[in-house]
């Protein structure tokens, strides 16, 4: 039997497995809540027991897992690679074991991926397509080096409200209901009044135990609608701040980003970012799916941020909680004397002149035993870390690597669209 041919097999089998999971929970739940989740618990090992994969030797297994994540490294054939953790616990531990996270690999697999560092030897490129008419954003995954596709790898949404003191802006990953009593949301960015100053806050408390939102803040906490597996924590997690333009000349924006949640030594050699979240079992068959967003957005993701609340490993508070954050600056443009105007490298990703665009790189200076001019290795501190801009009618890339996570970046690149009356 070939390879293919296991795959194939491997995946009938998935599909199988899912329908009989459906039979057996589906009876539980006409009994009530309390009753449907008991049932659950002890039918679902019996289901998982008569799939013949369920018993695969470990020794192959392994080799299975490992040949199919070489093989299935882009969307939207990496689906298989998600299908084979929802099998089982023991699929899920091999899948835990083998398929490393985008800091190593640079690849977007797991919804957790979402809010872990992205890749260190590169950048991961996606794009934002703006919808006016809805006031929603939408953040794919680049599936081509063409700037202006007709599809990508869906990862997060977000839309904006309008109110009478901010502006707000609400991130899930549902394409569609993308609203804070939705178990995918994930996080907010809140502004001030003049649009100079935005929070990012996550449903989750960084490694140095971000500060929590005083409640009454958000009605989210009030909710009716809200499921007790609704993450309801509104942790503040970074700050974006745009400088006032006191004399009001046109030029640039200047903006920095403190990273309350990613410690400065981070960028150091050997460093890390503490408290990352981690793969925990959970229903991964229907998540990730590749769409257009040219067409109909599918309305069947079925992850929930209530993943990232039993994830974050221990915590050291005493001395690791006074770490400097990481602190970004945009990268200052200079001024092109034949185009009149102020410029910067995007390296052909941005092609369209605007004021949203940047460039983020760290704002700390390297400790000492840094690269030196002889050396010229480029040290963390010179990359750029982040970098949007605008390609077309309401299309922007967005390019981010470590420390940042997809959300963070989303977040942050969420805040150039706001409109900037005292900084223009």
């Amino acid at each position: 039997m070939s390879f293919r041919s296991i795959v194939r097999d491997m995946r009938d089998g998935f599909v199988s497995l899912s329908r009989r999971c459906f039979k057996v929970r589906l009876p539980c739940h006409l009994r009530g809540k309390s009753h449907g989740s008991t049932c659950e618990l002890q039918d679902e090992p019996v289901v998982i027991q008569n799939s013949r994969w369920a018993g695969l030797p470990p020794e192959l297994l392994r080799d299975v897992i490992k040949r199919l994540e070489a093989s299935e490294s882009t969307w939207p054939s990496r689906k298989h690679v998600v299908a084979c953790a929802s099998v089982c616990r023991a699929w899920r531990g091999m899948c835990k074991e083998i398929v490393r996270s985008p800091e190593f690999s640079g690849k977007i697999t797991f919804p957790v991926s979402l809010k872990q560092p992205g890749s260190r030897d590169g950048t991961i490129q996606c794009f934002i397509k703006r919808d006016k008419s809805n006031l929603t954003y939408h953040l794919f995954l680049c599936l081509s080096p063409a700037l202006l596709v007709e599809n990508g790898k869906f990862l997060l949404s977000a839309k904006r409200t309008q109110r009478t003191t901010c502006t707000e802006y609400v991130i899930s990953m549902d394409a569609d209901n993308v609203s804070r009593s939705n178990s995918t949301y994930i996080g907010k960015l809140r502004s001030n009044f003049l649009g100079t100053k935005f929070i990012i806050y996550d449903t989750q408390p960084s490694y140095n135990n971000a500060q929590l939102a005083p409640p009454g803040r958000s009605r989210r906490f009030y909710s009716k609608k809200v499921s007790p597996k609704v993450p309801t924590g509104s942790y503040n997690i970074a700050q974006v701040t745009y400088e006032l333009n006191v004399l009001g000349t046109r030029g640039p924006r200047r903006m920095h980003c403190t990273m309350h949640s990613i410690p400065a030594l981070s960028l150091e050699p050997g460093g890390s970012v503490p408290g990352q979240p981690e793969l925990v079992p959970r229903c991964l068959e229907d998540s990730f799916r590749s769409i257009s967003f040219s067409k109909s957005i599918d309305n069947s993701t079925e992850f929930s941020s209530s993943r990232f609340s039993d994830i974050v490993g221990p915590r050291e508070e005493d001395e690791e909680g006074k770490e400097i954050p990481l602190v970004l600056r945009n990268k200052a443009p200079r001024w092109h004397e034949q185009l009149q105007c102020w410029c910067l490298n995007f390296r052909g990703r941005v092609t369209v002149a605007s004021v949203k665009n940047f460039q983020l790189i760290a704002a700390t200076q390297p400790a000492a035993g840094a690269p030196t001019p002889s050396q010229p290795a480029q040290s963390d501190h010179d990359k750029i870390i982040l970098q949007f801009g605008k390609v077309g009618k309401d299309m922007f890339t967005m390019d981010y690597r470590y420390p940042l996570s997809a959300f963070q970046a989303f977040a942050i690149c969420l805040s150039s669209f706001d409109t900037k009356l005292a900084c223009e």
